[in-house]
């Protein structure tokens, strides 16, 4: 597609037009499986890592985000980046329960883990759930922004696909509230559902200003979405090595190869 998308670099890797960049979630809950984990992506296959950091041991349900939380989770944090390779930039992520995650958080918690991250010094984008209360939600972008960290705002659909117009204006709410990167994932319950969300993608995609986006159906139904970003504007797909992080992901071996022969249909 022909795209006004803006673009957003984040070390070497640039989010934008083109064939979508590759980023594999990392879910092990120790330093020592996160290390192992970075250890064995495969090389030249991965354009960015995300730490999901609730899949930590360091939470439970009962505790909140104490100082010794704090401090294990940006051991984790130091861990990942020390390990990787200089030039892939690192996502920090927590996500909640009511999103897909692994543990729910307290507002105040939830803001204090995600500007901590930021303040390290040690990660290049945070995701920032969209539905986190406005003035909460306001303190964490200018947080990250602060300290040069890029924002990729989320919005996550485990019940349904919303109607094409639903989608783009999340994703437009996303790019007012200072997203530098927007994301929706939706659950397709039918083939009508993948299309709606590649519509909405595109539809979004093609506003001059638009900002880089990421969307994608989840399960095995939604797999074309993403395999498809380059046709419809999503600029990122999520690839598996190793334990998946959502349904439907794909291994990031063979979504490289998909990715790339995409690629040279449409620029050949």
């Amino acid at each position: 597609m022909t795209s006004p998308l803006a673009s957003v670099r984040l070390r070497g890797t640039e989010l934008g037009p083109g064939r979508p960049r590759i980023c594999v979630p990392l879910v092990a809950s120790t330093p020592d499986a996160l290390r192992d984990a970075v250890a064995a992506l495969p090389t030249g296959d991965v354009d960015l890592v995300e730490l999901r950091a609730d899949h930590l041991d360091c939470f439970t349900d009962d505790r909140g985000v104490d100082d010794e939380v704090l401090e294990a989770v940006l051991r984790a944090v130091e861990t990942v980046r020390s390990t990787l390779d200089e030039g892939v930039p690192l996502l920090f992520t927590f996500r909640s329960a009511p999103e897909g995650g692994q543990r729910d958080i307290e507002a105040g918690d939830y803001e204090l883990l995600l500007a901590s991250a930021c303040a390290s010094g040690r990660i290049d984008a945070v995701d920032i759930e969209m539905f986190t209360e406005l003035a909460q939600l306001e303190r964490i972008v200018n947080s990250a922004h602060s300290q040069g960290v890029a924002v990729v705002m989320s919005s996550h659909d485990f019940e349904r696909t919303p109607t094409r117009e639903q989608i783009v204006a999340r994703l437009r709410l996303q790019q007012d509230l200072g997203a530098d990167v927007v994301k929706i994932a939706v659950m397709p319950r039918s083939a009508a559902d993948v299309l709606t969300l590649l519509a909405a993608t595109e539809e979004y995609a093609r506003v001059p200003g638009a900002r880089p986006a990421v969307t994608m159906a989840m399960g095995a139904l939604g797999v074309t979405s993403r395999l498809t970003g380059e046709t419809f504007g999503s600029c990122l797909t999520f690839g598996s090595s190793g334990a998946a992080s959502a349904p439907g992901q794909v291994e990031v071996g063979e979504l490289r190869i998909v990715l790339d022969l995409i690629h040279a249909a449409q620029t050949g």
